[in-house]
């Protein structure tokens, strides 16, 4: 008997020792406090950036013509900043240019013209983020409600395809389009809208409306693509689930679609919105004229005039140095309120 009872109390012994035996193993190729080294911190793992280098290197030879680029056109032409400091003069070399401080933007500060452009710049600005942002997003919804697939692939081309049509050429659309011989001017004058004819690209207080209408009608199928790529990543399964519990389409987009998207709209408010004040010059520059010159002009506009017109060139650097550091300040404003309050951002 009692040879039978050391025989059963040798298992458990024998149980205790594999258990420990694989614990020690397990910690050995763990990171686990059983696996710590003389100092009590855990070894440090050699050559793991190198190593994903070595795993990786065809992927970073891929990127590396992209960084190259971004180098060169985006943080090499800082250097051309310094002008802003400067009395620039292109005859004279770096060392030969006359030094003038904050000249340039105490000038710019004491322009009433700079603050007239702004008002523009800002106004356009604003308008173009709203109607620029939200009615892509409506039109991909819209897009994506609908049943037949042949209708739908055509009008996402169709709507699509102004985006690779020249401003220049747009421009002389839109200004045919609202002349006084033009067909909105017929359209209204025969509805009996109006008893003659209006010079809408003559009158300033309608510009802003002009631009924004155009540059919304130009590019919202060509921002929609991004939204209806994210509609798509949504789990069709929710949709049939609503439908189960009798929600109609209303109820789906509200419940269903537009959380399913709300990361990309967040992400593209805040790249936008860094992007606020540089919405080029082209449109006002095709669109305008002598007549609407003081609703027309903006910053980059301001800046083209300054910089290569009248070559004054500190002047307009040290405006395209106010308009950058403004959209640096207004995007990471945002982040950091978007990442604080809403859990969401891009840096």
């Amino acid at each position: 008997m009692s040879s039978a009872n050391e025989s059963v109390s040798s298992v458990p012994t024998e149980q205790s020792k594999n258990k420990k035996s694989g614990s020690d193993r397990f910690r050995k190729h763990s990171n686990l406090p059983g696996n710590e080294s003389a100092n009590g911190l855990p070894p440090k793992k050699r050559g793991g950036v190198l190593r994903s280098i070595a795993q990786q290197k065809y992927l970073y030879l891929m990127s590396l013509p992209f960084v190259i680029w971004l180098f060169v056109f985006n943080y090499l032409p800082l250097w051309g900043w310094t002008m802003a400091f400067q009395n620039y003069k292109p005859a004279k070399s770096f060392s030969e240019q006359k030094w003038v401080g904050f000249d340039n933007f105490v000038k710019l500060f004491h322009d009433d013209q700079f603050y007239l452009v702004l008002r523009n710049t800002l106004a356009m600005s604003v308008l173009g983020l709203i109607f620029g942002f939200i009615v892509p997003i409506v039109f991909a919804i819209l897009l994506n409600e609908l049943r037949g697939m042949a209708f739908k692939r055509v009008t996402q081309t169709v709507s699509y395809l102004p985006h690779f049509v020249s401003w220049v050429v747009v421009a002389g659309i839109i200004s045919n389009l609202l002349s006084i011989d033009g067909v909105i001017n017929q359209i209204l004058v025969h509805l009996h809208i109006i008893s003659e004819p209006i010079q809408f690209m003559a009158k300033g207080n309608w510009f802003w409306g002009i631009v924004t209408a155009s540059d919304v009608w130009k590019e919202t199928g060509w921002n929609a693509i991004i939204y209806l790529a994210a509609i798509t990543g949504i789990d069709k399964e929710l949709y049939e689930a609503s439908r189960v519990d009798g929600a109609g389409r209303f109820r789906q987009i509200w419940n269903i679609t537009l959380p399913g998207i709300r990361s990309t709209i967040m992400v593209l408010f805040i790249m936008s919105i860094g992007h606020l004040l540089s919405i080029g010059f082209e449109k006002q520059m095709l669109l305008g004229n002598s007549l609407v010159t003081d609703y027309s002009q903006v910053l980059d506009l301001y800046a083209l005039n300054y910089g290569i017109k009248i070559a004054h060139f500190s002047y307009g650097t040290a405006i395209s140095m106010f308009n950058s550091v403004i959209s640096i300040i207004l995007l990471f404003t945002v982040n950091g309120l978007f990442k604080k309050f809403a859990k969401e951002s891009i840096m």
